[in-house]
C-alpha cells in the first residue's frame, strides 16, 4: 500500500489513536510531530487555513485531510495505489 506523512503531536489522543489503528493493520507511514518540527508545523498550518490541527494526513498523491477516521484513510491509500497501478 502507499505510504502517507501523518502530522502529529506527542499529545494528541487522535493522533495515538490512529497511529494505533494503522500499526494494527499494518499500514505504512511516516510520522511528523511537529512540535520537533518547525518546518512541519508550518506545513500543518498551510494545509489548515492556518490552524495548527493534528493529525494531519498528507497522502502519496499529495493530497491531505485533517483528523481522518481510520476508514478515510485505508479508502484514501487505496485509491492512491489503484492511481499509480501498484
Amino acid at each position: 500500500m502507499a505510504q502517507m506523512t501523518m502530522y502529529t503531536t506527542s499529545w494528541c489522543g487522535f493522533c495515538r489513536r490512529l497511529k494505533s489503528q494503522l500499526d494494527r493493520e499494518g499500514i505504512g507511514y511516516s510520522e511528523v510531530d511537529i512540535e520537533r518540527t518547525p518546518d512541519a508545523a508550518e506545513i500543518v498550518t498551510r494545509i489548515n487555513g492556518g490552524n495548527r490541527t493534528v493529525p494531519t494526513v498528507v497522502y502519496p498523491d499529495g493530497s491531505a485531510a485533517t483528523n481522518p477516521s481510520f476508514a478515510e484513510v485505508k479508502t484514501a491509500l487505496a485509491k492512491a495505489e489503484a492511481a499509480s497501478g501498484a
